[in-house]
């Protein structure tokens, strides 16, 4: 993993009323308070962003949203821009997520925008990148992924991007129980890193943290991060339950131990 800090996010989805939000959020803060060798996130609804970030204040967890727009304001009735998110508490945005790509219409060309306002507006950006299933049996992985960030990325410069956390989820394995192997998640996430460096340079790409996400659960998550370019991992369902969660979160002290 070189020096690369490990990463492991939580997005929430479309789960948690606000005050089921805070109680989560204020369960994982006391289970994972003594961790210190991995940078946590989680991003609820943007509905609970600004009470989380209370939950959340002073403690190790930082707070991340799920989606923003690339506008700073305006008559953009039901989107969220990047200040007021991070008004709200936000250090993260998660951007590019298969679930967007899929049931609103999200195109590499919004992707790169969202991820200028990001970066505009002071925040991380996850950017998620993954092929379906039949992409994957056609072989044509590499190629879509190429596009995804070739596409996602158009327009930046390495010096830029210094914060940039890319996430690998491959389509196929979110939410389903499928897992990519821990082989199969190596390939891709060194491709990934030699995309990287063959588009915006070697020294970025080495300091690049890339996540895997794709059901990653307690008992495979050790297996998964002892691969040299897995720097971490974006987490669905199994975020929901802080127990789960801090079980992932703290892989590291459990796999020494």
């Amino acid at each position: 993993m070189a020096d690369r800090r490990p990463f492991i996010a939580g997005n929430w989805k479309m789960h948690k009323t606000v005050p089921e939000s805070v109680e989560t959020a204020r369960k994982l803060v006391s289970l994972v308070g003594g961790v210190s060798d991995a940078d946590i996130m989680i991003a609820p609804t943007h509905v609970a962003l600004a009470p989380v970030a209370e939950a959340l204040a002073g403690s190790n967890v930082a707070l991340g949203a799920q989606n923003l727009f690339w506008e700073r304001e305006g008559a953009y009735t039901g989107e969220v821009s990047a200040p007021m998110l991070a008004s709200a508490g936000c250090r993260y945005a998660i951007i590019g997520h298969s679930e967007r790509r899929q049931y609103f219409g999200e195109t590499d060309e919004k992707v790169n925008r969202r991820i200028r306002a990001a970066l505009d507006g002071g925040l991380t950006p996850v950017f998620c990148v993954g092929e379906s299933e039949s992409e994957r049996e056609a072989e044509k992985t590499f190629s879509v992924l190429d596009k995804q960030v070739s596409d996602g990325l158009k327009g930046f410069v390495a010096d830029e991007l210094s914060s940039l956390v890319l996430a690998y989820e491959p389509v196929w394995a979110i939410g389903t129980g499928k897992t990519a192997s821990s082989a199969q998640a190596q390939e891709v996430h060194q491709f990934l890193r030699g995309l990287m460096a063959k588009k915006l340079g070697k020294d970025l790409a080495q300091s690049l943290r890339i996540l895997y996400g794709g059901s990653v659960k307690p008992d495979n998550v050790a297996e998964l991060m002892a691969m040299p370019d897995l720097d971490g991992a974006l987490v669905g369902g199994a975020s929901l339950k802080p127990e789960v969660f801090s079980e992932i979160v703290k892989f590291k002290r459990k796999q020494s131990s």
